[in-house]
């Protein structure tokens, strides 16, 4: 049986409970669409995150990567089109839990400016839609640690050439999170919902192997 691989980090920077973590241990061990599911928490840590999931990789030999993490402040399940060689993160006052910050730094030193997805973000996208999930594609993955993996694991994927499709989904924040003084208001999601749409992204992208030619009109998520 194929393997999917999704990663999630845990909490850290403003993120005391991260959606992404939780999603993706709720994904472990189902089966969808034939194909199993693998979850894996990713440290949240420079570098190491990449470490281990490359690791993860090498371990469970996936025919996907689907990597996730929370955005603040999005109110949809957003699939990042683009990764950037850069890391960033003095300018949102954040680091990682090891105290390390970045400020602009490559993720790979001479590598590639950008990365795109290979995963079929429209098809993606368009299936959760028609589910009754709000979903959109994303073209800045920001430059903090979700931008930061989603580089570095594409980055070994398309330098060892392996047959891997991979790529990033943004989530919202959980509504525990935004329930406290320091998020009131901002958009959020349930678990239920979050891994819902997820259940049915990833079921697009096993039935595309390429993604489908039609318009997805935006609501302007950047």
């Amino acid at each position: 049986m194929d393997t999917i691989l999704v990663t999630g980090f845990g909490p850290y920077g403003n993120t005391p409970v991260n959606p992404a973590n939780q999603s993706a241990e709720a994904l472990d061990g189902q089966i969808i669409a034939g194909v199993r599911v693998v979850g894996v928490e990713a440290p949240s840590y420079w570098f190491k995150c990449i470490d281990t999931v490359v690791s993860a990789i090498e371990k469970h030999n996936p025919v996907m990567v689907i990597m996730l993490g929370e955005f603040g402040g999005r109110a949809m399940l957003t699939i990042e089109r683009i990764a950037q060689n850069i890391n960033d993160s003095t300018r949102y006052g954040l680091h990682d839990n090891d105290g390390l910050t970045q400020q602009g730094e490559p993720v790979v030193p001479g590598g590639p400016a950008a990365y795109y997805t290979t995963l079929p973000l429209r098809a993606m996208v368009l299936a959760m839609r028609k589910a009754g999930f709000p979903a959109d594609i994303s073209d800045a993955a920001g430059t903090l640690m979700c931008n930061h993996l989603m580089y570095g694991v594409i980055h070994h994927i398309e330098s060892n050439k392996l047959p891997i499709r991979a790529g990033w989904i943004h989530l919202p924040a959980l509504p525990e999170v935004a329930a406290t003084d320091a998020f009131l208001g901002n958009p959020s999601m349930s678990l239920d919902t979050t891994v819902g749409g997820l259940k049915v992204a990833i079921q697009a992208a096993i039935e595309h192997k390429q993604d489908v030619d039609a318009p997805v009109r935006s609501c302007w998520q950047i």
